[in-house]
């Protein structure tokens, strides 16, 4: 009953407080531009027409199931995927504490006493009290607030996608160069089976007494300089190896025994549309991370100014004592208080704060367009990349086809001693080079689709702000 009194009473002043709030100081944020941001209508670079498809999982364009396999589970496990995961946790939270800030808050307490002392003999004292304070948002301060927690949650999210893109990459990348290395270390071994067999004829023409000991000394170095290679092209497979270990969230060498097989490096498309430059805005995740950054500061804003303005709170308190539990309702007391009060002089400081705040909207909207503008690099350097490792490829194809059918035709002329061996030396010299060559051609049209993909977008889904289920 004494319930329902109290909120008869301060209903009707709560209504005509909320026709008050209707105000809400700070500028009202709307995204720039794209011109403002100075997104450009075209690509300069080399560009295949056409809207850009779903690239929301790349990887599986490269039709590699080992690829596929330890991205998924890097999606799943990697510990910086993780760290996003609590920093979104963190930003949820945030707006939490944020909406609450537009309810009241109340209290209760109660009390039990025993007076010993008393001349009429012991005496109970039993109290039983609830206290509820509210801030009226007059100006919108709390609003701004919710606002800004929003937009910070929003791009927590973002940021989580940026981190889940540029993780899918990085394994991408790795491995790439595992399946790059183990290609040339195959050169390598098969060039020294050749070198192996080159020696082994060089000796015999020796003893022959057909040439002198030069063949032999030039044949044994070559050899060398070959096998020497091998350690280190070791030491990067391994490397590439321990990198996707970690990435997925295992000891270094967890994949070692599941990557030992060889396997050719994934191709991928021969053609991604890259749609036109506004598409950035939209598909980049860590892009949208930084306009929603740029609104949290933009409604904070408004929080600093709303400190400018008159601030009314209402508390109101409900209590009753008695010296038994009988009677404990049988005198109830209860008051409402309202408050208004205004900042009349700090010193500038409060003004301060808002303009500090402008410079920090001006930077978010600097870093902003800079996150863009580095975004479009990234597109027009993979697509320039791309096509030079197509070009690349191309030739060192055609160099390849040349060089082996020279080294052939010198190994043949060399058994039949219609040649020396530093033509054969030669010869396998550029038979080796245009094979690493090729092979690393091949890695970097690889390395350059996934730099396309990354700066493209790829790898998340664009359809809605990344969040995490709730606990």
């Amino acid at each position: 009953m004494v319930d329902y009194m109290i909120r008869s009473r301060i209903a009707p002043t709560l209504s005509a407080l909320a026709l008050l709030s209707a105000c809400t100081v700070g500028p009202d944020y709307r995204p720039p531009q794209s011109t403002k941001l100075g997104v450009p209508a075209a690509y300069s670079g080399p560009v295949t027409a056409g809207s850009q498809t779903d690239i929301s999982t790349w990887w599986l364009s490269f039709d590699d199931r080992e690829l596929t396999s330890i991205i998924d589970r890097a999606r799943r496990d990697n510990l910086d995927i993780a760290q996003a995961v609590a920093r979104l946790k963190q930003a949820r939270e945030g707006l939490v504490q944020a909406r609450s800030q537009l309810l009241p808050s109340a209290s209760a307490s109660a009390g039990y006493g025993r007076n010993l002392l008393d001349s009429t003999g012991p005496r109970d004292n039993i109290s039983i009290g609830a206290d509820a304070s509210y801030q009226v948002d007059l100006f919108g301060g709390t609003r701004r607030s919710i606002e800004s927690a929003r937009a910070a949650a929003d791009a927590s999210g973002y940021d989580l996608a940026t981190v889940q893109t540029s993780i899918a990459a990085e394994v991408a990348r790795n491995y790439i160069l595992a399946r790059q290395y183990q290609a040339a270390r195959k050169i390598a071994r098969d060039s020294l089976a050749i070198q192996d067999d080159n020696l082994e004829i060089a000796g015999f023409r020796v003893q022959a007494g057909l040439v002198s000991s030069l063949d032999q000394e030039q044949a044994r170095a070559q050899r060398a300089q070959t096998a020497a290679q091998v350690p280190t092209i070791e030491q990067n497979y391994v490397a590439a190896v321990n990198r996707l270990g970690v990435l997925t969230g295992q000891a270094p060498g967890a994949l070692r025994a599941e990557l030992e097989a060889s396997q050719p490096i994934p191709r991928g498309p021969a053609i991604i549309p890259a749609g036109i430059p506004g598409d950035v805005l939209r598909q980049r995740p860590d892009v949208r991370a930084a306009e929603r950054n740029l609104a949290s500061a933009t409604a904070q804003i408004g929080v600093q100014e709303s400190a400018l303005f008159p601030a009314l709170n209402i508390t109101a308190n409900i209590g009753t004592a008695a010296s038994a539990f009988r009677s404990i309702g049988d005198i109830v007391t209860g008051g409402l208080f309202a408050g208004l009060s205004q900042l009349l002089f700090d010193g500038g400081r409060t003004r301060s704060r808002v303009r500090a705040q402008e410079a920090a909207a001006e930077g978010a909207f600097a870093s902003y367009k800079s996150t863009v503008l580095v975004s479009l690099e990234d597109v027009e350097n993979a697509l320039q990349a791309l096509q030079a490792a197509r070009q690349r490829q191309r030739e060192f194809a055609v160099a390849l086809d040349a060089t082996n059918a020279a080294a052939i035709l010198a190994r043949s002329q060399y058994r039949a001693g219609l040649t020396d061996f530093t033509t054969l030396n030669s010869s396998e010299a550029a038979l080796l080079s245009a094979q690493n060559g090729l092979n690393g051609a091949n890695g970097d049209q690889a390395q350059a689709l996934v730099a396309l993909y990354l700066a493209l977008g790829g790898g998340w889904d664009t359809a809605r702000v990344p969040t995490i289920p709730q606990d």
